[in-house]
């Protein structure tokens, strides 16, 4: 499917959500269509513009922002209240704002994650879910991002790995974890993150695309995606083990929709399976020509129809109660 024409949003705004942490959000779309809010990846990714056109802007009342530390959102990179809970809560904070009832939520990689989250802690306020490029933060997809990925993009991998001294690459993920949370030297901390973005970047598409590696390496967003995203995959996502797998049962009962592309490199679909053997009745949907990043044309399509999936579930069923 094709994305739908471009759209600026109707209003933005900044939520205050403490001492520290402001929130930048903006509203596209029916003013009084369904509302659906979309969580970015990363953590610490940011939303990318190009994808407000992946949501039927005469259906739904789209609500996108960007999480604490990253994107729009200041302070970028902030990693103090910075945790699962903490944005789980954000997002309550954001519905109460814009005096919505219920939305469906959508997620795509790390927002996939946090769409779990915050649906399991929040059921009784979500219409459906929409997820792609699952991710449940456990140990072992942490594990395959640091090191697992080498298998298929070895080049990839051996920059990312050799930025660090040879004595320290026992713990790769700890030595860009120093690095990342050391601001006393901003060219170092800019070098580490760059390196790490650069890295997740060569990794995401299907098929090299020198547009995408290009929006990674830019300054800001390797600042808010490496510096967010080793901290929180230091602190193994603030998930206790196979969390959100447990808490299925308290969702199970809403309409699903899963996108998954066949050759994630960064999310593989084994995780995305597994959610979905655990989730009667949810539509999984598997892109054979697919990659990770929403960037790529497959699998922009696949979010598109997954949405669209979503809406007419919403259509002839009805939300779940």
């Amino acid at each position: 499917m094709q994305p739908f024409p471009p759209i600026e949003p109707r209003r933005a705004g900044r939520l205050p959500v403490d001492p520290r942490h402001t929130l930048y959000w903006e509203e596209l779309g029916n003013p009084d269509g369904v509302p659906l809010v979309f969580l970015h990846g990363g953590p610490g990714a940011g939303t990318p513009l190009a994808y407000r056109r992946h949501f039927d802007p005469g259906f739904w009342r789209i609500i996108m922002f960007d999480q604490r530390g990253a994107g729009r959102s200041r302070p970028l990179g902030l990693l103090e209240d910075n945790t699962t809970a903490h944005l789980v809560d954000d997002i309550e904070r954001l519905r109460e704002s814009l005096g919505i009832a219920r939305w469906a939520v959508a997620g795509a990689s790390w927002g996939s994650t946090l769409a779990l989250a915050y649906a399991q802690a929040h059921p009784e306020r979500c219409l459906g879910l929409l997820l792609r490029g699952v991710f449940l933060g456990r140990p072992s997809e942490i594990d395959w991002f640091m090191h697992g990925v080498r298998t298929v993009f070895p080049e990839a991998w051996r920059d990312f790995a050799g930025f660090v001294p040879e004595a320290e690459r026992g713990d790769l993920l700890g030595a860009y974890c120093r690095r990342l949370a050391d601001e006393s030297d901003p060219a170092a901390r800019l070098a580490a993150a760059l390196a790490w973005s650069r890295y997740e970047g060569a990794c995401s598409t299907l098929l090299p695309d020198a547009d995408a590696r290009a929006g990674f390496a830019e300054p800001d967003t390797a600042i808010g995606l490496a510096v967010i995203e080793s901290h929180y995959f230091r602190q193994r996502l603030f998930l206790q083990d196979d969390q959100l797998l447990r808490g299925l049962p308290r969702i199970t009962h809403l309409p699903a929709v899963i996108v998954q592309g066949r050759y994630d490199m960064i999310c593989p679909i084994v995780t995305a399976d597994e959610v979905a053997r655990a989730w009667p009745g949810c539509d999984y949907q598997i892109e054979p020509a697919g990659g990770h990043s929403g960037a790529d044309p497959a699998m922009a399509a696949a979010q598109i129809r997954g949405g669209e999936a979503l809406k007419l579930r919403l259509q002839t069923q009805g939300p779940s109660r």
